[in-house]
């Protein structure tokens, strides 16, 4: 029996597998609204064999985009927009989620195939952007420090959730992760406040707990809820894989279901060091030492390779990004390589290995 491909049970929702999408920006929406090319990248994903299939940092405010061409969710024309989509994914078989984002200092940038570079000048549509404190990302304008106010409008926008939930999206995840807003607050090399929100674990966290919180409010007790973290930034003095821990515990015990490990975004000085499964030792030391599941995610390639994760006890799932973009089809690969035996869609059936 393959562990990859046996089901996954979160709160009212049973998810096929655990071999799942990760949330893959796009830089493809119009002021927000997701187009056709959503469309047709995520429900090809469907038909070959997620289990869950995450769409892209959908952001809660216009000024949380990371560039002008990020989906949104702040009204209610983006939430029609992506309805047809959660059809298409559910017509096919599989879970559909949402990241839901706030890019913070890292936003109002150009996307990755623009000429230009940096930040987007006002003129061109760009906008000021805002952090836990003044500190720019390297080669980027510098953000405005958020006052309380400013914060408790962050929490408020996340009320975008009941969108995501109305729109029929199964799972939400909150992006807490690779140096956006979220984990701006949790890390010390980004957040040098004073007071309630800044300095201990506890107040670093206190911006991402209440996000969690306003969530859970808004879609009830059915909607599993992941949260995406960095579980180190990759620097000296950043936050770590044991904050982490503690974080993934807090989070729990205010209404997340899993714990999406990832890492890294934070700072330019950032170094990484890559390899197959490279992020897998950090979901497996959040996934012991706290109490709450987790997915991992990180140059996963190959069936074989996410089963072993699994099987050893590093994580509860899989993400994988880059090798879907390949093979649209990887589900359906991976369990013919396991042996594992899946449904195939009926239109597909004269392709499969026999």
């Amino acid at each position: 029996m393959s562990l990859l491909f046996s089901p996954l049970h979160l709160r009212s929702v049973t998810f096929r597998n655990r071999l799942w999408v990760s949330p893959m920006c796009m830089y493809s929406a119009v002021d927000g609204l997701v187009q056709e090319w959503h469309h047709t990248h995520l429900s090809q994903f469907a038909s070959g064999g997620a289990g869950l299939i995450v769409a892209e940092a959908t952001a809660v405010v216009p000024e949380g985009r990371i560039s002008p061409r990020d989906a949104g969710l702040w009204n209610d024309e983006q939430r029609d927009a992506w309805t047809p989509i959660v059809t298409a994914i559910h017509d096919r078989g599989a879970t559909a989620g949402i990241q839901l984002a706030h890019a913070g200092r890292k936003a109002s940038t150009w996307w990755p195939w623009a000429d230009a570079r940096g930040s987007v000048p006002s003129a061109d549509g760009g906008w000021t952007t805002t952090a836990p404190s003044a500190i720019a990302f390297d080669g980027f304008a510098a953000p405005v420090a958020l006052d309380l106010e400013g914060i408790d409008r962050v929490v408020d926008a996340f009320a975008a959730a009941r969108r995501a939930v109305d729109a029929g999206f199964d799972v939400l995840e909150i992006h807490g992760a690779h140096g956006y807003l979220l984990h701006q607050f949790l890390s010390p090399l980004s957040n040098l406040r004073d007071g309630e929100y800044g300095g201990s674990l506890e107040n670093r966290a206190r911006l991402l707990l209440r996000v969690v919180d306003a969530v859970r409010e808004v879609t009830g007790d059915g909607v599993p809820l992941f949260v995406r973290i960095s579980a180190t930034d990759h620097a000296d003095g950043g936050f770590t894989a044991e904050e982490a821990t503690v974080v993934g515990d807090w989070a729990a015990a205010h209404g997340a279901d899993l714990i999406d490990v990832s890492s890294g975004g934070l700072v330019a000085h950032q170094r990484i060091d890559v390899f197959p499964g490279y992020q897998v030792p950090l979901a497996e030391t959040v996934r012991r030492g706290g109490r709450i599941p987790v997915s991992a995610v990180g140059l996963i390639t190959a069936a074989a390779q996410a089963e072993q994760v699994l099987a050893d006890g590093a994580a509860d799932a899989i993400f994988a990004g880059r090798e879907w973009l390949r093979d649209p089809h990887f589900a359906l690969r991976a369990a013919h390589e396991l042996g594992a035996e899946v449904s195939w869609p009926p239109q597909y059936e004269r392709a499969r290995w026999r």
